[in-house]
C-alpha cells in the first residue's frame, strides 16, 4: 500500500477505544490511520477516557484535546457527535472503512446509512441480526482469505465466536463433531446496570451486574453455524453473565465421532496453537480469569482443564479477553479487507 489505510470509527465506547488503543499496540501501526472519530459524548470525556481506563490501564502514549479533535501521539484525529450517519460528512473524510463500534445498527437497511452518507465500507462490530444483513462474515484465522475485497459491509462477528469457531474447526477436522454444547461465562457489559432498575425488556438484566451471576440470551449457535455451516443443528449455547469487568471463558462439551484422550486432545490442541501464533494460544498453567487481561488472542485453551469420558465425549475450555482480542481482530480482518480492494 503507498498510503495507510484510512480508518473512521462510529461509536467510542469499549471496543472503539479498545481499537484505538490496540492500535498503538500492533504490528499492524504502520498500516492503519485513524482519521476520525464521530461519538455523541463530549470530547472532553473522550480525551479522559482515551487516556485512564479500568481495565487496560493508562494509555502508554500521549493523548491530547485539541478544536475538534483529539491529538494521539502528535496525530489529530478529527471528532464529530452526531447522532446519526447522515449528519457526518464522510465522504470528505476520504475514509477507507468505517468501523462501527456503536452496535446501534444491525439490519442492512441500518448500516446502508453509511454507505449512503459517504463511506465506502463499513465493518460491524457484531454478527448484524443475521447474515442476509452483511455482505460477508469474518471469524480471523478460518475465512478471511474468501474476503473479495467487492464487498461493502462486513461483519467481524462477535468475540465469543471468534473464541470458539477456530477450536471448533480444529476438533471437526481431525475427529468430526456430532454435537456441541457451549456455555459463555461473559464478563458484564454495559446493558446491564450497576443497581437493580428499570433498564431492559430482559428481566434478569434489571438486576444489579455486580451483585449476581446472571443468565442472558445468546445467539452464539447460530454464529456458529454460519462460519461452520457443517455443524449446522449440531449446536446449542447458552450465556452467563459474571461480575467481572473483562476476560470471559466458553465451557465447550462436545461430543466427537471418535473417542480421544486428554492427552491426545491437548497435543492436537497445542500443535494448532503452534500453527496459529497470534490467533490461538494454549497453557496449562493453573489460571484465574484475570490472567488473560489485555491479551490479544481470540482464544487461550487451558490444557488443564481438558477432559473426557469415552464414547468421544470431551470437554474443553476456551478463555478470552473479550475485549482486547476482538479489537484485534478488528485490525486483522480490516488489513486483510485492504489487500483486497
Amino acid at each position: 500500500m503507498s498510503r495507510p489505510l484510512r480508518l473512521a470509527i462510529n461509536g467510542y465506547g469499549r471496543i472503539g477505544r479498545c481499537v484505538l488503543r490496540a492500535l498503538y499496540e500492533s504490528p499492524l501501526k504502520d498500516r492503519f490511520q485513524i482519521v476520525a472519530i464521530n461519538e455523541p459524548a463530549d470530547l472532553a470525556t473522550m480525551s479522559y477516557l482515551s487516556q485512564f481506563d479500568s481495565t487496560h490501564g493508562i494509555f502508554p502514549g500521549k493523548v491530547e484535546q485539541g478544536v475538534d479533535c483529539l491529538i494521539v501521539n502528535g496525530k489529530e484525529i478529527q471528532v464529530s457527535h452526531a447522532s446519526s450517519p447522515e449528519d457526518v460528512d464522510w465522504e470528505r473524510l476520504d475514509i477507507d472503512i468505517l468501523l462501527e463500534c456503536s452496535g446501534q445498527y444491525s439490519t442492512r437497511a441500518d448500516i446502508q446509512r453509511f454507505i449512503d452518507a459517504g463511506c465506502p465500507r463499513v465493518m460491524v462490530s457484531h454478527p448484524g441480526n443475521s447474515a442476509h444483513d452483511v455482505d460477508f462474515t469474518v471469524v480471523f484465522g478460518i475465512n478471511d482469505t474468501e474476503l473479495t475485497g467487492k464487498e461493502s459491509i462486513v461483519s467481524n462477528a462477535s468475540c465469543t465466536t471468534n473464541a470458539i469457531v477456530p477450536v471448533l474447526s480444529i476438533l471437526h477436522d481431525a475427529y468430526g463433531i456430532e454435537h456441541a454444547f457451549l456455555t459463555t461465562l461473559h464478563s458484564v457489559m454495559n446493558d446491564q446496570p450497576l443497581i437493580d432498575g428499570y433498564h431492559h425488556a430482559d428481566l434478569r438484566r434489571t438486576r444489579s451486574a455486580m451483585q449476581s451471576i446472571v443468565p442472558v440470551a445468546t445467539g452464539l449457535a447460530q454464529g456458529v453455524e454460519r462460519l461452520l455451516p457443517a455443524l449446522s443443528g449440531k449446536v446449542q449455547a447458552k450465556a452467563i453473565r459474571v461480575p467481572i469487568l473483562n476476560v470471559s471463558a466458553i465451557d465447550l462439551m462436545v461430543k466427537l465421532g471418535q473417542d480421544v484422550s486428554p492427552h491426545t486432545l491437548n497435543a492436537l490442541l497445542i500443535e494448532s496453537a503452534n500453527r496459529c501464533p497470534g490467533l490461538l494460544a494454549y497453557s496449562n498453567n493453573p489460571h484465574a480469569s484475570i490472567d488473560f487481561n489485555h491479551n490479544p488472542h481470540s482464544a487461550i485453551i487451558d490444557g488443564s482443564q481438558t477432559r473426557t469420558n469415552g464414547d468421544g465425549f470431551a470437554n474443553i475450555f476456551v478463555w478470552f479477553d473479550n475485549e482486547w482480542g476482538f479489537a484485534n481482530r478488528m485490525l486483522d480482518v480490516a488489513s486483510v479487507w485492504a489487500e483486497r480492494f
